[in-house]
């Protein structure tokens, strides 16, 4: 099973209305000095797997956070609620051989600061159920 953010960054992809390109303007786990705009996932702590007694019926509850930066405050606002609208209430989809029951936003989008060299950081965070 992949982690998280390698699916969300698939599914991001996809959104072709976003923009978002692998390794050009989207990033995983860690977020680059350039472009100046950019959107970074980073796979975060979640709740305990599902405890059963059958074998093969675990649930995960992972969690994501996604960074969005950019040099113009309404960019960066507009992109990260867009990936807000994008990803929440997403239910039961397959992506790389991982089924995902659900999507929901957990808090945000919400500014997080401005970096060193001013631009704005947006965050919002996912939580998910998967097997």
């Amino acid at each position: 099973m992949n982690p998280c953010s390698e699916d969300i960054k698939d599914m991001l992809v996809a959104e072709s209305s976003l923009g978002l390109v692998f390794a050009t303007n989207l990033f995983v786990g860690k977020e680059p000095s350039n472009p100046d705009d950019c959107v970074t996932i980073y796979d975060t702590g979640g709740m305990p797997p599902q405890l059963t007694f059958q074998q093969g019926e675990n649930y995960y509850y992972p969690s994501i956070q996604i960074r969005v930066r950019s040099i113009d405050y309404l960019t960066g606002w507009n992109l990260v609620q867009n990936i807000t609208t994008s990803l929440h209430g997403r239910s039961h989809e397959t992506w790389n051989e991982t089924l995902y029951t659900v999507i929901y936003c957990s808090s945000g989008p919400a500014l997080l600061d401005w970096d060193g060299n001013n631009r704005v950081r947006f965050i919002v965070n996912f939580n998910m159920q998967r097997r």
